[in-house]
């Protein structure tokens, strides 16, 4: 039995060969059009095929997804979130790690000339010269998922953290929390430096001094852990926020051991409200990035980026939001 082709699946369709590349393609096309041509795809089984595709349109019809830790849950988040728009226009989705080190970042992006995809979409933890310098001479589309100078000339989606921070400190103080301490990740990185200026910002808008701030290694659930000695040996505080729901979660079980009871003795607020928030014992109050919705946003933006390269770079910025669970009193 022959294998079924593009030609067969228009026939069956009662379209042209055109229209049913526009469809597969992930192209604007009619409702009624994408419903034929799928129902022909599936009736005659069609499978498109990928090398022949590539060729003809000198695309790989892949994509890659850079983040600093894959095992991060906010990454894992908006990964899923990506994949969902590209995929739905026809594109595969390959995940990266590029670690903590800007050199790598860098590496990589510079690594796009080689031609195993269309475009890029980075969430750089670190960013200097030399990254922005290599984005701006990309030779493929590139979004960033964060936060890089205008002069990059790149579109980028990034969540506001100083307003994240500020709902945070708003929800303790009207709980009565005034005595707050802050558990940051590395303050060299994006959302270190943020999180760090929108603690400081947030305390100033309440009229009161940190009680504490620690800087962890990395914004892990390890360096949560190994960070939280430095604070237990401050002065009393009531509330502790922390960078991330990895770094709250490693505080909290230091905080048990400690003898100390969440929310009871101190408040606990994470950042990213991520699936971690939820299973964590007591459950975490966080801070909700928006990460979901960063993924999508900029995966848009990337797929809109290929068709067309000389749109003006666009800048949108995620709002956030508070989950209250039972880490708050």
């Amino acid at each position: 039995m022959s294998r079924p082709t593009i030609a067969g699946v228009a026939r069956a369709a009662g379209v042209s060969v055109a229209s049913v590349s526009r469809v597969l393609n992930g192209l604007p096309a009619t409702e009624e059009m994408v419903e034929r041509v799928q129902r022909a795809v599936a009736e005659l089984g069609y499978v498109p095929d990928a090398r022949a595709r590539s060729l003809k349109v000198g695309r790989t019809f892949q994509l890659t997804l850079a983040v600093a830790d894959v095992g991060n849950p906010v990454y894992v988040t908006m990964m899923r979130a990506v994949e969902e728009v590209v995929s739905a226009a026809g594109y595969r989705l390959v995940v990266t790690t590029t670690g903590p080190d800007v050199v790598d970042e860098v590496a990589l992006v510079r690594g796009m000339a080689r031609g195993y995809a269309d475009g890029l979409l980075i969430s750089p933890l670190r960013v200097d010269e030399d990254l922005v310098k290599s984005i701006r001479e990309c030779e493929v589309p590139v979004v960033v998922a964060g936060n890089v100078p205008a002069k990059a000339g790149v579109d980028t989606v990034r969540a506001n953290s100083p307003k994240g921070m500020l709902l945070a400190v708003d929800h303790l103080v009207s709980r009565g929390r005034t005595r707050l301490a802050f558990l940051n990740g590395p303050a060299d990185t994006v959302p270190g430096a943020a999180r760090a200026k929108g603690f400081a910002d947030a305390l100033k808008a309440h009229d009161l001094q940190p009680t504490a701030v620690a800087e962890a290694t990395d914004f892990t659930f390890v360096a949560g852990r190994a960070a939280a000695p430095e604070l237990l040996a401050a002065v009393a505080f009531d509330a502790v926020i922390c960078a991330n729901d990895l770094l709250a979660v490693g505080l909290m079980h230091e905080l048990a051991a400690a003898g100390l009871e969440v929310p009871k003795d101190v408040a606990v607020v994470g950042m990213d409200d991520s699936e971690l928030a939820e299973q964590s014992f007591p459950p975490l109050t966080s801070v909700n990035l928006g990460s979901a919705e960063r993924g999508r946003r900029a995966a848009e933006l990337l797929l809109a980026r290929i068709e067309d390269n000389d749109r003006t770079p666009r800048r949108i910025v995620v709002q956030p939001s508070l989950s209250v669970r039972k880490s708050t009193p």
